[in-house]
C-alpha cells in the first residue's frame, strides 16, 4: 500500500482528477480568471524549471550516448534506424487519423466560416528546415531551446571524444560529472509533478470547460478515438513484434510519462520523465539517451494524427471534399514536416497550416480549431511521448540481441 501510496503514476491521476474537479468549481462560480491569475503561475513556474533542466540534459545524455557507442559507424547506424521507425509511425499515424475522421465525417456540423480570421504563419521550406538543422553559434540554440541544433551539437562533441580519443576523456568525465548533478536536480522537479498537474489542469478546465461540449464534441472525440487505437495497438504490435516485449507491460511502464505530456504538452519538457520511464522498463541508456532526444524533437505521431483529423473536418465546415490523391498528400506533407515541428506546446498549429496549404484548404480553417487547440494538444502530446518510448525499447532490443549474436559467432571461431 505504501508503494502504491508513493507511486507517481497515481500521484498524477489524483493530481488530474482533483483538478477536474477543482476546475468545475471554478467554472461555476464564474472563477476562471481567478485560476489564470493565481493558480495557473504555479504551472508556469514548473514548466519554466523544466525547460531550464532541459537543454542540459538533452546535451550530456546524447553526448554520453554517442561516447558510449564508442563507434561513429554505430552511431549512424542506431540513429538511421531510430529515424526510418519514427517516420514509419508517423505514417501510420496519419492514415489513422484520416481513417477515422472519414468515417466520423458525417457527424461534423457545417459551421459558418466565412468570417473566420487567422494569420498563418509562412511554412518554412524543406531546404531552409536543412540549413537550420546547423548551428552558427554554439550557445544561441541552447538559449533559444533549438532542440534539433541541440541534437547536432551534441552529436558533434559526442564525435569528437570519440575522434579526439584519450586526449577527449578529462571532458567526457566532465560531462558524466555534469549528467548526474542535471539528473539530481531533475528527480527533485520531478517530484513536484503533480502538484503542477493539478494547477494547469485546474487552468485548463476552468477556460475551457463549456467550449468542448460544443460543436467540436465530435471532432475531439474523433482525434481521441484516433490516438487510443494508435497508442494502444500500433504501439503495442511494434513493441511485441520487433521489441520483444510484453504490450501491457510497456504501456504499464510508459503510463507516467503519457500522464505527465498529457498534462505539460510538452514532448521536450516530459522528456526527463520519458528518460526515467525508459530506464525503469530496462532499456539500454546508451540508446535511450540518444533515442529519445531525437524522438522529443521529431517523432510527432499524436500531431500528426491531429493533421488529419483537423483537415477532414476543417474541409467539411467549408462544404469542400477532399479526393484520394489529397489525403495521400496530408500523409506525406504531415510526415515530412514532423521533422520541423518543435516538442514544445502548440506548434502544431504552425504545422496545420502546412499541411491545409499542400491540398489548397482555407488556413483560416485553423481559427475553426484554436478554442480547443489545447484539449487537442494534450492527447497528442501524450501520443508523441508513448511513440518514443516505443522506440527505446525496440531499438535497445534490437542491439541487445545484435551483439549477442556476435559474441556467439565469435566464440565459434
Amino acid at each position: 500500500m505504501e508503494k502504491i501510496k508513493n507511486s507517481l503514476p497515481i500521484q498524477i491521476f489524483i493530481a488530474l482528477g482533483l483538478g477536474i474537479v477543482a476546475g468545475l468549481i471554478f467554472l461555476a462560480a464564474g472563477a476562471a480568471d481567478f485560476t489564470t491569475a493565481y493558480i495557473k503561475p504555479f504551472g508556469t513556474i514548473f514548466l519554466n524549471l523544466l525547460k531550464f533542466i532541459v537543454v542540459p540534459i538533452v546535451i550530456t545524455s546524447i553526448v554520453q550516448g554517442v561516447v558510449s557507442l564508442s563507434d561513429i559507424k554505430k552511431v549512424g547506424t542506431i540513429g538511421l534506424r531510430t529515424i526510418i521507425y519514427y517516420f514509419c509511425t508517423t505514417a501510420f499515424a496519419i492514415t489513422i487519423g484520416l481513417i477515422f475522421a472519414n468515417l466520423f465525417k458525417g457527424t461534423y456540423q457545417l459551421l459558418e466560416a466565412s468570417s473566420l480570421e487567422y494569420e498563418a504563419a509562412e511554412p518554412t521550406k524543406f531546404m531552409d528546415t536543412l540549413v537550420n538543422i546547423f548551428p552558427s553559434n554554439l550557445f544561441q540554440p541552447m538559449v533559444e531551446s533549438s532542440m534539433l541544433q541541440v541534437i547536432v551539437i551534441s552529436l558533434f562533441v559526442g564525435l569528437g571524444i570519440i575522434i579526439a580519443g584519450d586526449k577527449g576523456l578529462p571532458f567526457k568525465e566532465w560531462i558524466d560529472s555534469a549528467y548526474e548533478v542535471f539528473m539530481v536536480i531533475m528527480r527533485g522537479i520531478i517530484k513536484i509533478t503533480p502538484i503542477a498537474v493539478f494547477c494547469m489542469i485546474t487552468n485548463v478546465v476552468a477556460e475551457n470547460g463549456p467550449k468542448i461540449l460544443g460543436s467540436l464534441a465530435m471532432v475531439l472525440l474523433t482525434a481521441y478515438i484516433a490516438y487510443a487505437v494508435h497508442a494502444l495497438f500500433t504501439y503495442s504490435i511494434a513493441v511485441k513484434t520487433l521489441g520483444h516485449m510484453s504490450p501491457v507491460k510497456f504501456l504499464k511502464g510508459a503510463l507516467p510519462a503519457f500522464l505527465f505530456a498529457f498534462s505539460s504538452t510538452s514532448s521536450i519538457g516530459t522528456l526527463p520523465v520519458t528518460m526515467e520511464c525508459a530506464e525503469n522498463m530496462g532499456a539500454r541508456k546508451d540508446v535511450a539517451s540518444f533515442t529519445l532526444p531525437l524522438g522529443a524533437t521529431i517523432n510527432m505521431d499524436g500531431t500528426a494524427i491531429y493533421q488529419g483529423v483537423s483537415a477532414i473536418f476543417i474541409a467539411s465546415c467549408f462544404g469542400i471534399h477532399l479526393t484520394f490523391g489529397q489525403m495521400l498528400t496530408i500523409v506525406l506533407t504531415a510526415t515530412l514536416a514532423s521533422i520541423g515541428t518543435a516538442g514544445t506546446p502548440g506548434a502544431g498549429m504552425i504545422m496545420l497550416s502546412m499541411v491545409l496549404q499542400s491540398v489548397g484548404l482555407p488556413v483560416e480553417g485553423v481559427a475553426l480549431v484554436m478554442g480547443v487547440d489545447k484539449i487537442f494538444d494534450m492527447g497528442r502530446t501524450g501520443v508523441n511521448v508513448v511513440g518514443d518510448l516505443s522506440a527505446a525499447m525496440i531499438i535497445s532490443d534490437y542491439e541487445t540481441r545484435r551483439e549477442m549474436k556476435e559474441a556467439a559467432e565469435g566464440s565459434y571461431k
